[in-house]
Parts: structure tokens; C-alpha cells; sequence
């Protein structure tokens, strides 16, 4: 059964100038459909728009041109759309609980209530010990968690991830893809992630868009035909190294 389309992005593309005043083409006519529910995975080479893409999808950029619609009319900022970048954007002088529920707070959320729906997503993420510590007394991939368990806690219609564990060790994000795995089973959510890793895209997403050097379009998009129940175990089989090959053929 094929899911709704949550977000179409429609021959966009993206310019910016420098400071030089040199116009240069970040993205080139980007068509791309973000199904509800689905988990999105955008791959290519350094500097093709992937970044550039997910800010105009989270409306922090506008595009030059085309357009991006959403099911149900434009989504707000704020409240439906959740951001995870590279490094954990935590507020140091805040405990993890208050920077968890940092965004409730500024929805007018009750204390109490906003209190209890973080402790709800710190304990999702594994955290549930950690509400009174301080960022810096947390581990990378702790701090990580922490900064999804923010993005997710006022339950946004989608939420974009920006090589969230790039800048963690291999043993670590092993272990982060499969907690986000287990996350978004429990939430539900739409998730369109960026990385640079083919092995990370093949073995998290439903789909993966596979994008151009710069000036970025999207190539080609590949449905993931591997079981929905993802473990370390499907990395063994060969259609997992098929789709790992394929994907790798087509960034060269």
C-alpha cells in the first residue's frame, strides 16, 4: 500500500551569491516526494544541495524557484516540523530534561505537562536516567539522543535529520541507527535523513534519493526491498550488498 504524499518538491532550484558577488547554483530543477510515515534518505557527493534541501524543507531558506507544497497546507515552523543537525544544539546551562522540553516551553505549554511529556521521550530514547544532568556530563551519542528526543517531543509531522551521527565513532552510530529505528517504530514519524554513508541509507531507509554533483537534482530514487523489521542480522544478506554496490556505482 502505497502511504499519502506528505511534501512535493516541484523543479526547485537554489542560488546563492557570494561574498564576492558570484552567483553559484546550489540546486537545479529538484523534484521529490516525501511520503507520510516513510523514512527518506538523501545521499550524494560533498557540497550537492542535500543540506540546502532539507533547510528549504524545513523552511529555514526559501527556494529561487519551484515549489514545495505540503498535504494539508503549509506546515508550521515551529510545531510540525522537527530538525536534528550534525552536533547536538543543546543549551549548556540547561539539564537535559529543560532543554528537552525547551520547545514546549515556547509553545505555552504547562510546566507540569511539558515536564511529564519529556520525561515520556527521554525515557523513548533511553535517557530516562539523565533528565538532570548537564549536556557536557553526557557522551556524544548520549547528546545526540537527547537532541531527538527535543525534536520529537512536540510530536512534529516531520522531522529532518541532517548527518545527525556523522561526527560519532562507527560502533556508536551503529547502535544510534538502531535506537532512531526503534524510535520511529514507537512515533510514527516521517523522517528524511541526510548522510553521506550508503551503508546508513541502505540499511535505515524505505527510500533512498541518490543525488547529482552540484549544481544537485535528484537522480534516481530506489525503493529499499529489504524487511521492514531492520537488525544487524540484514546486513549479512546479499541483497543488502547489492543495494550498497548499486547505490556506491551510481555516486561514482
Amino acid at each position: 500500500m502505497v502511504s499519502s504524499v506528505l511534501v512535493r518538491v516541484n523543479d526547485v532550484t537554489k542560488s546563492f551569491t557570494t561574498r564576492g558577488g558570484e552567483s553559484v547554483l546550489a540546486l537545479s530543477e529538484t523534484t521529490l516526494e516525501v511520503r507520510e510515515g516513510e523514512f527518506l534518505s538523501l545521499i550524494g557527493p560533498s557540497g550537492c544541495g542535500k543540506s540546502t534541501l532539507l533547510r528549504m524543507l524545513a523552511g529555514l531558506i526559501e527556494p529561487t524557484s519551484g515549489q514545495i507544497t505540503w498535504a494539508g497546507g503549509t506546515p508550521d515552523k515551529g510545531g510540525d516540523i522537527g530538525f536534528v543537525f550534525q552536533e547536538p544544539v543543546l543549551l549548556p546551562w540547561l539539564n537535559i530534561l529543560d532543554n528537552v522540553r525547551f520547545p514546549l516551553d515556547s509553545f505555552g505549554v504547562d510546566r507540569r505537562m511539558g515536564d511529564e511529556q519529556a520525561e515520556q521521550m527521554l525515557a523513548l530514547v533511553g535517557l530516562k536516567d539523565f533528565g538532570r544532568a548537564l549536556p557536557k556530563e553526557l557522551s556524544g551519542g548520549m547528546r545526540q539522543r537527547a537532541a531527538i528526543a527535543r525534536a520529537l517531543v512536540y510530536k512534529p509531522r516531520i522531522v529532518l535529520m541532517d548527518e545527525p551521527f556523522g561526527a560519532l565513532d562507527l560502533l556508536t552510530r551503529d547502535r544510534m541507527n538502531d535506537e532512531l529505528l526503534s524510535i520511529k517504530a514507537e512515533v510514527g514519524a516521517t523522517i528524511v535523513f541526510v548522510t553521506h554513508s550508503v551503508e546508513e541509507a541502505a540499511y535505515l531507509s524505505d527510500r533512498v534519493a541518490v543525488m547529482s554533483a552540484r549544481p544537485g537534482r535528484v537522480r534516481t530514487i530506489h525503493e529499499i526491498d529489504l524487511p521492514k523489521t531492520r537488525s544487524e542480522a540484514i546486513k549479512d544478506l546479499p541483497a543488502f550488498h547489492g543495494w550498497l554496490s548499486q547505490l556506491r556505482k551510481e555516486l561514482k
